[in-house]
């Protein structure tokens, strides 16, 4: 019988979310015993370089921190590698280059969910996440292309709600990030959106200090989404394979 592949966890992006990617692979698990969990192993690295300050300010690329951390899930024996921070993925083609292990696209996870909640292509979609990874596209593009319809906030709107969320998580302060969360997706909701997707791996922690049902739309919580990917795959559900491939 051949060992149960094990799934690669690239973390420290910040480091709770790393830690809560480990915690929904294990609790979304169907499993009635240990050895019926997947196998992991989690590369937490905190000082990887800071993303939305590399994209907009001049700052160092976490691509070589990434990488690195990547390798070393590589040579610890992973089959496939899932990225615990959204923004992390506006540099995936030139870190899945690097390595010859397949990385699982976040944003392929977070559409999953969404045909998964019953939110059908035609749909408009609520995106959140960091200034870098809205303005960037990342997730408008590969949405657009499955049929959804992205709706973003502005400048200061995010300013105002999902930046202050995120920030408050990031200082364990999870207490202060409901509310503004909570702001950001009634916006969206109030122009259309079906479903509004937490495109930063802090807001689904935000997401968990409240009552959901205060956002009044179905929400996409992408660590639960990219668990789900993998344990899909670690069962032999899913392929995940390099782009070139």
């Amino acid at each position: 019988m051949s060992a149960q592949p094990i799934v690669g966890i690239l973390g420290g992006m910040g480091p709770l979310a790393g830690a809560e990617f480990l915690r929904q692979l294990t609790l979304l698990c169907p499993a009635t015993r240990d050895q019926d969990h997947v196998r992991a192993v989690l590369w937490s690295d905190p000082t990887i370089p800071d993303r939305p300050a590399a994209m907009f300010d001049g700052g160092p690329s976490p691509a070589p921190g990434m990488i690195h951390g990547l390798r070393v899930l590589e040579q610890a024996g992973a089959g496939m590698i899932c990225i615990a921070c959204n923004t992390a993925h506006l540099w995936f083609d030139e870190i899945q280059a690097a390595i010859k292990t397949p990385i699982l696209h976040i944003v392929d996870a977070a559409a999953s969910d969404l045909a998964r909640q019953g939110i059908a292509a035609g749909a408009r979609v609520g995106i959140l996440g960091t200034t870098a990874t809205v303005k960037s596209g990342l997730y408008h593009q590969r949405l657009a292309a499955r049929g959804y319809a992205p709706l973003s906030l502005d400048d200061a709107e995010m300013a105002a709600t999902s930046t202050p969320s995120i920030k408050c998580v990031k200082r364990n302060d999870l207490a202060g990030s409901f509310a503004p969360l909570v702001a950001a997706v009634k916006l969206l909701k109030d122009r259309g959106a079906a479903a509004v997707v937490l495109g930063c791996t802090e807001l689904p922690l935000a997401a968990q200090a409240g009552d959901r049902a205060a956002f009044g739309v179905p929400v996409v919580d992408t660590v639960e989404a990219h668990a789900r990917a993998a344990i899909a795959w670690a069962k032999g559900e899913l392929r995940v394979a390099r782009a070139a491939e």
